[in-house]
């Protein structure tokens, strides 16, 4: 998603203005939800990711490209067409996400995200600076049935964009929007490694994906953070390619 530099500086500063006061949050009340090495990792991780995303971003382009070029009908720019769009990327990003928690092959790529042992703003941005190879995949479908690549790369864009919203122990419930609508206190759940919420609450922006195919589960018990196995690193590098270590390995799904 191609955003002109003095938006993108918007929204950093504003993203930032939000971690800070998180941060403050978390000094005041005492939650210790902050760590300075974990904090610089996250960091140094999400540079590493920006990076990641231009370098391919030519071939991600090229996959929804020819996925267009083989629809047998094109749809419209127009604002119902983009909300069919928005609709659609959740329900696929859905499936890429619980397909990359059962599958260890994509579970290489998204391990990362869930290896912090704490719930804050800037774990959000944990992510794998190869994921851009597989994502575009998941996302032909829509491109296949004549919906606009640019409505698709916007929709998944704001999709994650949102999700930044999630990671965060400074918002409770929102009572009628909790299984409609994918929470703070949903997200959660999806980042614990207790039992009961372990392969929980994938939707992107929507529940109800979750709750039509059974894997909503609310927060009744307190969170136990990170990976089952106990993993965590505040090398960068190690976190990015641990992953695809295991698969070497042939170690099983954490």
């Amino acid at each position: 998603m191609h955003i002109p530099g003095h938006h993108r500086f918007v929204i950093l500063a504003f993203l930032s203005m939000l971690v800070l006061a998180e941060i403050c949050w978390s000094w005041r009340n005492d939650k210790k939800v902050y760590q300075v090495k974990e904090t610089v990792t996250n960091l140094l991780i999400l540079a590493g990711f920006q990076v990641s995303k231009v370098l391919f971003a030519g071939y991600q382009l090229a996959i929804i490209g020819l996925a267009t070029r083989m629809a047998p009908f094109h749809l419209p720019h127009t604002w119902w067409v983009f909300g069919i769009t928005f609709v659609v990327a959740d329900f696929l990003y859905y499936w890429f996400h619980r397909i990359s928690h059962i599958w260890q092959p994509l579970w290489a790529f998204h391990l990362i995200h869930h290896s912090s042992p704490l719930m804050n703003l800037t774990a959000a941005y944990r992510l794998n600076w190869f994921s851009a190879l597989v994502s575009p995949v998941f996302f032909v479908p829509a491109a296949l049935i004549g919906l606009p690549a640019d409505f698709i790369a916007v929709a998944y864009g704001l999709n994650l964009l949102y999700q930044f919203f999630l990671h965060t122990e400074v918002i409770g419930k929102l009572g009628p929007i909790e299984g409609i609508m994918d929470t703070p206190s949903a997200h959660r759940v999806h980042h614990g490694s207790n039992p009961l919420y372990l392969d929980k609450n994938f939707g992107g922006v929507f529940m109800i994906w979750d709750r039509l195919f059974h894997t909503y589960q609310p927060e009744t018990e307190k969170v136990k953070y990170g990976l089952t196995t106990g993993f965590n690193s505040n090398r960068p590098l190690v976190l990015v390619f641990h992953g695809f270590r295991l698969l070497f390995v042939k170690k099983p799904v954490d």
